[in-house]
């Protein structure tokens, strides 16, 4: 059966073989039991749904064994023959450009070099899930290979509930993710939900089918590691900087620390994920024992060494290592999935990888003690550390907020001295350490509307991606000749980005690209691909960006922590942009419950848009862009960010028909009187 056959089969009538577990590849840990023995039955006639009476038998059987190994129904049966990567886009079988784009985007997210699990069709983050199981991702593409463009196929949470009549005008996909009630938003009703196979956590870009690979998080990573450098006002040469987390995106980190110039080290449990970053080039060395650790590190500062080193090991081993041989750590972070954990996102010191997997599954309840336990141990040495003027720094994994509740010392009480917060007794204290959006990406890039624009070559040639290079790099030096001096900064930065970024080898899985750039930098970018495929000098583009931007996502302890208005708990923004983007042009839409902070702690919001050459397109980049960028900027003005109010301003003399609620400041001697 050729590519194009099996997409269009679907669902198939007969029963393919049934396939063994690729043991060559990462797979999901064991999902904790959350089902009683009615939800198992329930759960298993949800699966038996897509499937015709007769092969019930035999599935039931099938699926009730995968529930109780895995925790979860995943019908590795049906995994296609196909290998599943970012084909070009005339591969793919279709009526619709549009749809085939979506199709490319979604094969790229379950691309073995790009997902985390693949088989469990996991993307990254432990459980930033494209599907739920193997059925809906065949019936999802059957339905994307015969849609025209006048049809919108609805997504819940990972089930293709159908195709129907829109308009040519209209998002060709919308996609919902894990978008429950709010009061069944904790953890284990999402372990609830999704072992029923009624819900899913889509992650950011995952179930948006907008991942690009680590590269995704690779400059925004690099501008985040110079400017904590620039905050130390150091140099980033002979500087240290220490984090945790080579897995999905996460796995960025040494790249964007070369990029930056400094020396780092990365620690990673998983010696599968280590393997995968080092084959890829991504991280430089690996050591395995910490004694050897500190004498590398040691000579790599020394010389000013840009020298990226895994650790395959635990992180806390790492913190407590080199307090002990006074390593002096200049910036300090931590990217492992704490979003997630109780589920793979976080291992507890003192147990192996295998061990703490065992227990994850047979004792959730002692194997989140231990968690606890260890985040208590690297808090504490954590502290030790920023003593000494290490500049430590919240990566919006919710490593703050998981440390809080396993009772570390990560606030401050009066004198100075670090406290839980059950010693502080406050329940409106802030943490000692700042998330990096409310330090560096917050005021420096966000207020200004810098965020991850991101593109895909749709024709997978790599001379494509240097030409949009090329193109981006024109673009933004003729704007950084007219800039302001507020933002200077962040263009030259990505003028540098952009110029060495077929150097650094950043591709992994399709061709594309990530960027920071403001409104005006992202539709100019984006005009000048368009008359570039017009012209017939590139093949069409898909746009794209992180839901961690702007104005896709409100997360309090995120990407919204530096909104001070108390609105920072508040989802309006990302809701609004996921409507508005809908109707000014974007190819597909999505709006999720969880992300890189965890389920019931964020909402966030992003799109696609293929460009095709046509003026249709240029008038809808243009429109749905400014928007897309503008709405943020408001409601960061509103809330009185001072350099949102200098930006939406400058937007508003540029656009006529931008008309914007600007805020009064208030003298604080008058409310404090």
């Amino acid at each position: 059966m050729t590519f194009s056959e099996e997409i269009l089969e679907g669902i198939p009538h007969l029963l393919p073989e049934k396939q063994a577990l690729n043991n060559k590849i990462n797979h999901a840990p064991k999902r904790k039991k959350t089902l009683s023995a009615n939800d198992e039955k329930l759960a298993l006639k949800n699966a038996l749904r897509y499937f015709e009476p007769q092969h019930h038998k035999v599935l039931a059987e099938e699926f009730k064994e995968e529930l109780q190994e895995y925790g979860r129904i995943y019908m590795y049966r049906f995994k296609p023959q196909h290998k599943i990567y970012a084909r070009p886009i005339d591969e793919y079988p279709g009526k619709s450009i549009q749809a085939k784009a979506i199709m490319l985007m979604i094969q790229n997210n379950l691309d073995h070099a790009v997902a985390q699990h693949p088989d469990e069709l996991i993307t990254y983050g432990g459980n930033g899930a494209v599907f739920q199981n193997w059925a809906q991702y065949r019936l999802t593409m059957k339905y994307l290979a015969e849609m025209t463009n006048e049809q919108t196929l609805a997504m819940y949470s990972g089930h293709p509930m159908g195709l129907f009549p829109s308009s040519e005008l209209a998002p060709r996909v919308v996609v919902t993710n894990g978008m429950v009630i709010p009061n069944y938003s904790k953890p284990d009703h999402w372990e609830k939900f999704n072992a029923l196979g009624v819900s899913q956590y889509g992650q950011m870009t995952a179930g948006s089918y907008m991942y690009i690979g680590p590269q995704g998080i690779v400059h925004g990573t690099t501008i985040t590691v110079l400017n904590g450098f620039r905050k130390i006002n150091k140099s980033p040469k002979g500087g240290l900087f220490v984090t945790a987390g080579l897995g999905g995106m996460s796995g960025a980190q040494p790249k964007a620390g070369n990029i930056a110039g400094c020396v780092t080290v990365c620690a990673e449990v998983n010696p599968k994920a280590t393997k995968v970053r080092h084959d890829q080039n991504w991280v430089d060395e690996v050591i395995e024992e910490t004694d050897k650790l500190v004498k590398r590190v040691k000579k790599a500062k020394e010389n000013g060494e840009v020298v990226s080193i895994a650790y395959q090991g635990n992180i806390v081993d790492v913190w407590e290592a080199f307090d002990e041989a006074n390593v002096t750590i200049d910036l300090g972070s931590d990217q492992t999935s704490l979003h997630n954990p109780w589920a793979g996102g976080y291992y507890p010191a003192g147990l192996s990888y295998e061990e703490a997997n065992e227990l994850m599954a047979k004792d959730p309840d002692q194997f989140k003690e231990k968690v606890q336990e260890s985040l208590r141990r690297q808090t504490d040495a954590i502290n030790k550390h920023t003593a000494k003027g290490t500049y430590f720094f919240d990566y919006g994994n919710a490593f703050l907020l998981e440390a809080s509740r396993a009772g570390a010392k990560i606030y401050k009480d009066d004198q100075g001295k670090m406290v839980s917060k059950k010693q502080l007794n406050n329940d409106e204290a802030a943490f000692a350490y700042p998330s990096y959006v409310q330090d560096i990406m917050g005021p420096m890039c966000f207020d200004y509307g810098f965020g991850p624009f991101r593109w895909v070559c749709a024709s997978g040639k790599t001379e494509d991606l240097q030409k949009t290079d090329d193109i981006a790099t024109q673009v933004l030096e003729e704007l950084k000749n007219k800039a302001t001096d507020d933002i200077k900064q962040q263009m030259q930065d990505n003028i540098t980005w952009i110029k060495g970024a077929m150097n650094n080898n950043l591709v992994v899985g399709s061709q594309a690209r990530i960027l920071y750039a403001d409104a005006e930098g992202r539709m100019k970018i984006a005009e000048a691909f368009n008359k570039a495929i017009e012209k017939g000098e590139i093949g069409h583009v898909i746009l794209g960006r992180d839901h961690h931007d702007v104005s896709g996502t409100d997360s309090p302890y995120r990407e919204t922590s530096n909104i001070y208005d108390g609105s920072q708990f508040t989802a309006d923004m990302a809701i609004q942009n996921v409507i508005g983007d809908s109707f000014r042009g974007a190819t597909w839409v999505s709006i999720h419950n969880g992300g890189g902070v965890g389920w019931g702690e964020v909402i966030n919001g992003g799109f696609g848009m293929i460009l095709d050459g046509t003026k249709a397109s240029e008038t809808k980049l243009k429109s749905m862009l400014h928007w897309d960028v503008n709405n943020g900027i408001s409601r960061r003005s509103w809330a009185r960010n001072q350099g949102a109010v200098d930006t939406i301003k400058r937007a508003m003399e540029t656009e006529p028909l931008l008309k914007v609620t600007l805020p009064n400041f208030v003298d604080d001697d008058i409310i404090n009187t």
